[in-house]
């Protein structure tokens, strides 16, 4: 397995509970259908799960975390929203099921984090029933853009990217999901992209206040200090610069994901 880049700080996590079917899975809702099961891999906080699993109700919802601490994040979302779902612990690499187990299988900012990405979408494609759906969602940090430019922005990415590699993941998957997919089996893929886009003021001070607090206080942050990639006071500049752009009128961030649906 890789080491999980972002870590479960109360900073990440500001990130990940954002995050619903609406806004990072409406690749997959034209494919949902009541009564369908789903396994969500990589399921985190819960939101997009507690959304999904409202959409295929009364099917049956499966969550998948490679921790217990994870996992346990899942759980207190979907107690709150009244979601019943199964709870598992396991590896996106040997997913811990039987052959065609699941109509729908999701995962969302996962294969990025992971090891062996084809293998990932190997066991999705076994878990999977003939004629079911498997959606994933990449992001590709190399084609994020914004404005007005920063080098303090700049710095961010190069050393998110650093970090992200040095611990076997691939920040940029987005734009490798359709090679993935073939070599993991899938025939007649389809594959498209989409943004999240913060310009507005409110749009901008969750953005980048998020990430001004992330970089300096996260799993993130201590991986860059302690390999030697930059020290605290580089990170306080770093964070000063997003700070910077929160506070700018023509402030503006877009974040580039790739999307795959495919079917058994």
């Amino acid at each position: 397995m890789a080491r999980y880049t972002h870590g479960h700080d109360e900073s990440v996590l500001r990130s990940h509970r954002w995050r619903t079917a609406e806004n990072s899975a409406a690749h997959l809702i034209p494919h949902l259908r009541a009564g369908a099961s789903l396994l969500d891999v990589g399921s985190g906080p819960g939101t997009i799960t507690a959304d999904l699993a409202d959409l295929v109700a009364p099917g049956r919802v499966t969550a998948l975390e490679a921790t217990e601490d994870a996992l346990a994040l899942t759980e207190s979302e979907l107690r709150r929203r009244g979601v019943v779902a199964d709870l598992v612990v396991g590896d996106a690499h040997d997913l811990p099921f039987p052959d065609d187990a699941f109509d729908v299988v999701h995962a969302h900012q996962v294969l990025q984090h992971v090891a062996d990405p084809v293998r990932a979408l190997t066991e999705m494609h076994r878990v999977c029933r003939p004629g079911g759906t498997v959606a994933v969602r990449e992001s590709d940090y190399a084609g994020f853009t914004w404005w007005p430019p920063l080098p303090a922005l700049d710095r961010w990415l190069a050393l998110y990217e650093q970090a992200a590699r040095a611990n076997g993941g691939e920040p940029d998957a987005g734009r490798r999901l359709l090679a993935w997919a073939r070599a993991a089996g899938f025939e007649a893929p389809s594959v498209g992209a989409s943004t999240w886009c913060f310009a507005t003021a409110e749009d901008r001070a969750y953005w980048g206040g998020m990430w001004a607090a992330r970089i300096v206080d996260s799993a993130l942050a201590e991986q860059l200090v302690d390999e030697h990639r930059c020290d605290v006071e580089e990170l306080e500049e770093i964070s000063r610069g997003w700070r910077t752009w929160t506070e700018h009128p023509d402030g503006w961030f877009v974040v580039l994901h790739g999307e795959l649906v495919a079917h058994p």
